[in-house]
């Protein structure tokens, strides 16, 4: 099972608390999988929204195949996920009830196929981004004394 990682979403775990991830398949058009593949994806403003119980990825740019003429697609066009009716469900109720939000995380090729990493999130104060930020700077710090004393 050979998975390459095409994108990710970094400014997620800056963002937001993850909660739960799941995996998605898309549908997707021909020139957009071999953008896919040549890694020009971004996940700038990307969301997951529900409508008649079916889950799509909205904001996602997918820049166009250069070698597409005149059927190319769309960028940003919204691209419908493949998933469980019951992942669906269950993320549509978590969403509607208690606030949450699904963002996708990141993109990758599995077995040749793309799938999206979605997760399921809550959104941070910008007190716990302060915090977060102090972690990863103390931690940083005493991986570098660590290093400097071996």
């Amino acid at each position: 099972m050979a998975v390459k990682t095409v994108s990710v979403n970094r400014k997620a775990t800056h963002d937001y608390f993850i909660v739960e991830k799941y995996e998605a398949g898309m549908v997707l058009y021909g020139t957009e999988i071999k953008s896919i593949r040549k890694g020009s994806v971004q996940f700038k403003d990307a969301y997951i929204e529900f409508k008649d119980g079916e889950a799509f990825v909205r904001e996602m740019y997918i820049a166009q195949y250069e070698f597409g003429n005149r059927f190319n697609h769309e960028e940003t066009r919204d691209r419908k996920l493949l998933m469980h009716k019951a992942e669906i469900a269950k993320l549509q109720k978590k969403v509607k009830l208690k606030g949450f939000t699904v963002i996708p995380l990141q993109m990758y090729l599995k077995d040749g196929r793309a799938k999206l990493e979605i997760a399921l999130a809550e959104g941070k104060d910008v007190h716990d981004k302060r915090e977060a930020s102090k972690e990863r700077d103390a931690k940083r710090e005493i991986d570098k004394v660590l290093k400097n004393q071996r």
